[in-house]
């Protein structure tokens, strides 16, 4: 299988921290890869050694035959990046920006004004085309940084976490641009820290964590690898927690996971209907009220507990 992006033992790090620690990775041709991973995981350092911002410390990369290193400026003619904030200037219009882009790549004043246009047209911003960018809403400042990313044709674009801080709406209309692009054959590379992102976009994934890939697979593959079902339960009261985790003791294939905040409790089972009849005659015996309650196949979200011990989205430094 032809692969547009490959990579090999990639190590680097700041001071004392270790942001990669040999991950490798492979990407095919006119896919979507999600690299999902908290923040901190090495997803962006990725990113910008993959897109020859920045230098390993060791081990190699190539993206479309061309290694990152060597052949870092015929290669940054081959890709699109779209970065966590809309590197667009705010003081141009949506067109300007586009058409400087246009020159930037050497496309000449013509085609670079023909291109600004076309891609104003595709991502629905023609209305506010003659317009300041300062005055622009952060979803449509993102549509134009995509677009962006995109004045050259690229044969592959990253995009590091590219629905960061937008609303449902706005994350809506780039998750219908990434399929797009999908759909007329470009190879993308996404990174995220939001599962149901990763779930809904990416042909296969790459979980990262502290630098390297501890699992890779299509969605539904990574939620097989940890099997059975979930019992989700929400108390009606937070004060029964301890009672309604000691009434679960036994039941389940691990541990039952708690979320406090919202009085939930997630216990992975392999009875499916027969323990979920079970565990409420139980929390019936021990007199826990019960506000929610059912039976759901595993998430990304239980892959990635499992996998690393703590939830995908965390805080952290970056990298």
């Amino acid at each position: 299988m032809p692969y547009a992006i490959t990579a090999r033992g990639l190590r680097k790090r700041y001071g004392d921290v270790i942001a990669l620690d040999g991950l490798d990775l492979d990407v095919e041709q006119g896919s979507v890869m999600g690299l999902l991973g908290p923040n901190g995981a090495g997803k962006t350092t990725t990113v910008r050694i993959l897109t020859t911002l920045l230098t390993a410390d060791a081990g190699e990369a190539r993206v479309v035959g061309l290694d990152v290193v060597r052949d870092a400026k015929a290669l940054r003619r081959q890709i699109g990046v779209s970065g966590q904030y809309a590197a667009v200037d705010e003081h141009l219009t949506g067109f300007e920006n586009l058409d400087m882009v246009g020159r930037l790549y050497h496309l000449g004043a013509a085609a670079s004004k023909a291109r600004a246009r076309e891609l104003l047209e595709r991502f629905d911003l023609v209305g506010a085309a003659d317009r300041q960018v300062k005055g622009w809403s952060g979803g449509m400042r993102r549509r134009l940084d995509l677009a962006g990313a995109l004045v050259a044709e690229p044969p592959v674009i990253f995009l590091d976490e590219p629905t960061t801080g937008l609303d449902p709406r706005g994350r809506a209309e780039m998750w219908s641009m990434i399929e797009d692009l999908r759909a007329a054959g470009t190879t993308l590379l996404l990174t995220t820290q939001y599962l149901e992102e990763a779930d809904h976009l990416a042909d296969r994934i790459a979980v990262i964590d502290r630098g390297t890939v501890i699992a890779l697979g299509t969605a539904d593959e990574l939620k097989s690898r940890i099997g059975g079902e979930r019992i989700q339960v929400q108390l009606a009261e937070s004060e029964d927690l301890p009672n309604a985790v000691s009434a679960m003791a036994g039941l389940g294939l691990a541990p039952p996971r708690v979320e406090e905040r919202d009085r939930r409790i997630t216990l992975p089972v392999d009875g499916g209907s027969d323990d979920l009849v079970a565990l409420l005659r139980r929390l019936d015996a021990g007199d826990i009220a019960v506000a929610e309650i059912g039976l759901r196949r595993p998430t990304l979200d239980d892959v990635f507990m499992r996998l690393t011990g703590h939830a995908a989205e965390m805080s952290g430094d970056p990298s």
